[in-house]
């Protein structure tokens, strides 16, 4: 199946869709790339007011695509460059936006979900929801700058208990511990959705790109300089056998069998 991240404008509002059908929303290199790619076009457009980000069909986005990972997950190198450039260059395009995000979440959102999650304004989410990120199953850790701006949103207890005890956590827990800013029925989540689009496109423009300055501004600095710090041995681990026998485990569709 191709996957694809879809941008369209319509009026002020761009939309941003996480598509790769089959695999639930799963992020293939490519679509990093094209996330990069929408969110630098929306930047460089002064009639764009606000941003809906969402998966297609009924999930927001279930990680990243693991079929992907043996061609360069097991390489420092390639494993450096797929975080530090791939993924990171489209979770920094989301971070720069200076118009408001909305994420709208469906079904599952793991992994690199949370992550893209992270990067909004604004999160509203169907009671159906699930959210984590159990990749510690497949052998390795979260990047460290992704880490940081995981930890930032969902707070460090959650992003311990999902990361060290591979929790996978509902909306209305999730909602509880401050990520959500809403959790309703799934049939009335769409009708939330525009709602809320239709209050912040009625509101100043450049009031929201100031705000998204200050924000920027004031983030709390030293744990992501902290995480661009690990960066130089961070990825390591990528020759490692449970990093290899996660992976093939997952792909082999077997529980993976980690050493000591």
């Amino acid at each position: 199946m191709s996957s694809a991240v879809l941008f369209e404008v319509s009026g002020f509002l761009a939309t941003v869709t996480l598509s790769h059908p089959g695999k639930f929303n799963a992020m293939s290199r490519l679509m990093w790339r094209e996330l990069r790619a929408a969110f630098a076009a929306i930047q460089q457009r002064s009639d764009v007011r606000c941003v809906l980000v969402r998966g297609e069909g009924g999930n927001f986005c279930a990680g990243g695509d693991i079929s992907e990972y043996a061609g360069f997950r097991f390489d420092p190198a390639s494993l450096r460059d797929f975080h530090e450039n791939d993924v990171w260059g489209g979770l920094q395009a989301m971070l720069d936006c200076d118009v408001p995000i909305v994420a709208q979440i469906k079904g599952n959102c793991m992994g690199a979900g949370v992550e893209i999650a992270s990067c909004c304004d604004i999160r509203l989410a169907a009671g159906s929801a699930r959210f984590g990120a159990p990749i510690a199953k497949l052998g390795f850790p979260m990047a460290p700058r992704e880490a940081a701006l995981v930890m930032r949103a969902v707070g460090e207890l959650t992003a311990r208990e999902m990361l060290l005890s591979a929790a996978v956590l509902d909306a209305a827990e999730m909602k509880q511990r401050g990520f959500l800013n809403q959790v309703l029925a799934a049939d009335a989540l769409d009708d939330a959705v525009q709602e809320r689009l239709r209050r912040i496109l009625q509101l100043a423009p450049q009031a929201a790109r100031l705000n998204k300055a200050s924000f920027r501004a004031l983030a709390h600095v030293p744990p992501a300089q902290a995480a661009i710090n690990t960066i130089a041995t961070a990825y390591d681990y990528a020759a490692s056998g449970e990093h290899r026998e996660g992976i093939t485990a997952f792909m082999e569709k077997r529980p993976p069998a980690f050493s000591a």
